[in-house]
């Protein structure tokens, strides 16, 4: 018996573990996800780091035990100096802190790789999965710790009079910290007292006679030098030529169109006689975006704002469920929402065959905005950034890189003649491998290929020709950052990897873009400027270059080219433009009559700094719940969703000027939008019976268009609020069979600037409440017997009201009705004579109780009821009189 229940025992715990054991491998199904990229900030000598996004791992397996938990993250880099640790195990929260003191002057920046690892199907950690790997960027934020220090402990001067220097004397500081903020001077001041000296931001003196003084530095964080520095200085008269009356760095705010940069500049010449005078002025914003300020809308958005043909397809857009191909490239979103891919020889991706046609006719567009450099050891290699190619090798067109230069390949298919055709474009350009951002579009009109570089046309130095490709039914894939080696004796591999960072690469079959297109899609929205140029007169000469950055002027006098580069201004039209430093650099050049050259003007080396613009608060506001009949769901047009729907966009001011009336320090702004999207929230819509859409007549006259699919409709393009919201309101739900719906949910939200801003999400919850008390209360509320009512919610409590009314009705009448009865018997009772004392009896306290509940018999069988009661009235007026018989149970005592 003993050994039969241990068998028993060791069955039942083997089945157990059994079960146990196989939980443990089928339950941890998924990978855990994070973000592909992150952006963090730290202080140095601190050890958070803020990041942004925040550090979370989500794990489809939740709320599972293990699996669906977070353990750990891991770092991969080169000895990044940072930990992460998981706050919370079950929502997957998590922080990165430096493991020691980080310093800003030791390294300023830090990229590694990240990546998340879950509990895995046990408490053992078995069967663990880790996540993507993520990209996080850490700058370090300066902290101001050290003080201005004077390279020299102390200075001289001498000057001999009549003699012309370009510099007097000059002191000069220097501050350890690492950011410009505080690692730059930014003011000098003379320390002695009474003196008549005057010192610039630049250190620079100008008087006469000997003087000892002592002088002391700031840096641009206020911070004081700890020793002021000793000058010795002999100055006498002298004349100095160059620029003076400027300030080296001007604050620009976001939308005040042109300010100038330079006042009250003037040349001083020292009397020379001089026969003209040439000034470049030359703004540097290489390391803004992409070359400059540039509306960072997306690709789709701002090919429908510059006016582009339709029909153009993203090839690198944002990765999401649909355009999942970029998902394991390398993204650095940068600054002001930019989209930007970085290849680093070993990412490519391929293309869904049904993203682009394999046709693209005699006639197509490609356009990319590439950064290329030159890569050194791998100058014979071909860098692919396109490229379309069967298994067996063959190349039917292709964009790349080869020795910092540009080659488009487009082999044809073989049609009559089987000769030669042009089949390779070569282009020697400079801007291929200078390491700046520049946009490259390939317009084809076969046989001709034209290349335009940043708005510029260039024809190819090389064209060869080779055969046509023979038709076949052979599968061709189409790759970006690699070319797709598919062959059919080798493994199919990637070749041909590219090194640089692309945006916006497009590709458009059928049409070839304008040159207005062109011009539209890679303009800066920054540059220098002239204000009023009907000012400057007939005696100077100037022109700019395309892109704006750079001003040249020529005058024959001084006060032609002083009155010029007071005119000279910086303007940004972006209403939201990227915050930081532009470099200003002037160069001058002075003629003299029957000489090259004769003064020598310093060159000036300033600085704009744009100010961080006033963020925007989008709010959207309208009936959160709708309730509407089954009818109007069926009809042909369905039902206007957001019908009242009201979109706002506000600011905060510290501005005290401030309308008293108004609320303090927030003002209404207007600007664009640049898409809205309205998500079903649960279950997709049933395409047998509903359906979400908007009419194309509602887009029209707009810089608008829409998408829409079983999850909702996306409306996109660069226009007012105003229109958005027309177009919003236009969105209409139709449900041809609602008889089984309780509700649909819905959400909306809105962006500018391809996500940079983006709204509150905005729910609305639509219900079908039509049946007999529902339909009832419509039936009130169109009399406006009560108020009308958008909301299921509200159909409970108007309930409640109406049975209260009716009830309180049905008492007073039965309420007359019983004391008319009453009074008649009493009257005729006093004429008789009281044959029975005892019914003598005060009723003054008689109360009637009637059953509010009951009320609902009265309602729903009026028509019978009316009947009955009348029966029952008939039955009452042919009682005995004098003989009232009532319940004592309902007589108060």
């Amino acid at each position: 018996m003993f050994v039969e229940n241990l068998n028993r025992l060791l069955v039942h715990n083997l089945n157990f573990f059994f079960s146990f054991f196989s939980l443990s491998i089928v339950v941890n199904k998924h990978k855990p996800w994070i973000e592909t990229s992150y952006h963090g900030v730290i202080t140095e000598n601190m050890d958070t780091v803020m990041l942004d996004p925040p550090l979370v791992a989500l794990d489809k397996d939740a709320p599972v035990p293990y699996a669906g938990e977070i353990c750990a993250f891991k770092i991969h880099g080169q000895e990044a100096p940072f930990e992460a640790e998981v706050l919370n195990r079950t929502s997957g929260v998590g922080v990165l802190r430096a493991r020691g003191p980080i310093d800003c002057e030791q390294q300023k920046e830090y990229t590694f790789i990240i990546q998340a690892y879950d509990c895995g199907a046990s408490p053992t950690g078995a069967n663990w999965k880790k996540s993507h790997k993520a990209v996080v960027h850490i700058q370090v934020d300066d902290v101001n710790e050290f003080s201005p220090v004077f390279r020299e402990p102390l200075y001289r001067a001498t000057v001999t009079e009549g003699k012309i220097y370009d510099s007097i004397l000059q002191v000069e500081a220097w501050d350890q910290d690492c950011s410009p903020q505080y690692s730059q001077i930014c003011n000098y001041e003379i320390v002695t007292q009474d003196t008549p000296f005057a010192i610039d931001r630049n250190g620079n003196y100008d008087k006469q006679q000997h003087y000892k003084i002592m002088v002391t530095a700031y840096d641009c964080g206020q911070k004081r030098a700890m020793e002021s520095v000793p000058v010795h200085i002999d100055v006498k008269p002298v004349c100095k030529p160059g620029w003076q009356g400027w300030n080296k760095r001007m604050d620009y705010e976001p939308g005040t169109g042109s300010k100038q940069l330079f006042p009250k500049m003037h040349l001083e010449t020292c009397d020379g006689p001089l026969s003209s005078v040439r000034a470049m002025v030359e703004l540097q914003t290489s390391h803004i975006g992409k070359g400059c300020d540039r509306e960072t809308y997306s690709e789709k958005s701002l090919q429908k704002l510059c006016g582009a043909a339709s029909g153009s397809t993203d090839l690198l857009p944002a990765p999401s469920v649909s355009t999942n191909w970029t998902a394991s490239l390398l993204t650095d979103s940068g600054r002001d929402s930019d989209l930007i891919f970085r290849f680093d020889g070993r990412q490519a991706a391929n293309i869904p065959e049904w993203v682009v046609p394999q046709n693209l006719t005699d006639q197509f567009t490609i356009a990319t905005w590439m950064k290329h450099g030159p890569s050194p050891g791998l100058r014979a290699e071909k860098e692919t950034l396109l490229c379309n190619s069967d298994k067996t090798g063959e190349h039917h067109y292709s964009l790349y890189v080869h020795n910092c230069r540009l080659v488009f390949l487009l082999r044809r298919d073989f049609i009559q003649l089987d000769s030669f055709r042009p089949a390779e474009f070569h282009w020697r350009l400079e801007q291929i491998c200078d390491k700046e951002w520049h946009y490259y579009v390939i317009n084809v009109e076969f046989p001709s290929v034209t290349l335009f570089v940043d708005g510029v046309t260039y024809e190819p130095y090389l064209v060869t020709d080779d055969w046509p490709i023979h038709p076949s039914e052979i599968d061709v894939q189409l790759t970006v950052g690699a070319c797709w080696q598919g062959g059919e004796v080798t493994t199919p591999r990637f070749t041909q990897y590219f090194r640089g960072s692309l945006s916006g690469l497009t590709i458009r079959p059928g049409k070839i873009a304008t040159q207005k297109v062109i011009s539209c899609l890679q303009a800066c929205k920054e540059g220098l400027d002239i204000s009023s140029l009907e000012s400057l007169g007939k005696g100077i000469k100037f022109h700019f270059n395309p892109a704006q950055s750079v001003l040249v002027m020529e005058a024959d006098d001084l006060e032609s080219i002083n009155t010029a580069m007071t005119k000279v201004s910086y303007i940004n039209s972006r209403q939201f433009p990227t915050p930081g430093l532009r470099k200003l650099h002037i160069t001058t050049t002075v003629q003299c009559f029957g000489e090259d050259t004769c003064i020598s003007i310093p060159d000036i080396k300033a600085m704009v700094m744009v100010l961080p613009p006033s963020e925007p608060r989008i709010t959207i506001a309208g009936v959160e719940r709708l309730v509407w009949p089954a009818a109007q769901l069926r009809a042909p047009f369905g039902v206007a969703l957001f019908k009242d729907i009201h979109i706002i966009s506000t600011v905060t001011k510290t501005d005290a000027t401030l309308s008293s009336a108004r609320r303090p320090g927030v003002l209404e702004l207007m600007h664009n939008l640049d898409y809205c999207d309205v998500l079903v929230i649960g279950e997709e819509l049933d395409p047998e019976r509903e359906s979400l859409e908007i009419h194309h007549s509602s887009l029209l006259g707009k810089h608008l268009d829409a998408t829409n699919s079983t999850s909702g409709i996306s409306i996109y393009g660069v226009d007012s609020m105003v229109h958005y919201e027309q177009a919003i309101r236009q969105v209409r739900y139709h449900n041809w069979k609602p008889g089984g719906l309780s509700e649909r949910r819905f959400r909306l939200s809105c962006s500018e600037l391809n996500g940079r801003y983006t709204s509150n999400e905005f729910n609305l919850e639509v219900r079908d409440c039509l049946h007999t008390w529902q339909g009832f209360l419509f039936f009130l509320s169109s009399i406006h017997f009560i108020p009308s009512f958008k909301s299921c919610s509200s159909f409970g409590f108007l309930l409640v009201i109406v049975m209260c009314i009716a009830a309180l009705v049905v008492i007073v009448v039965l309420g007359i009705y019983r004391i008319h009865t009453t009074h008649q018997d009493g009257s005729k009772e006093d004429e008789e004579g009281r044959k029975d004392p005892e019914m003598d009896w005060d009723d003054s306290n008689l109360n009637i109780t009637v059953n509010p509940m009951e009320v609902s018999m009265y309602l729903s069988s009026a028509e019978s009821e009316d009947s009955d009661e009348e029966e029952e009235t008939n039955i009452q007026k042919g009682k005995v009189k004098g003989k009232l018989e009532w319940d004592p149970s309902t007589l108060p005592y």
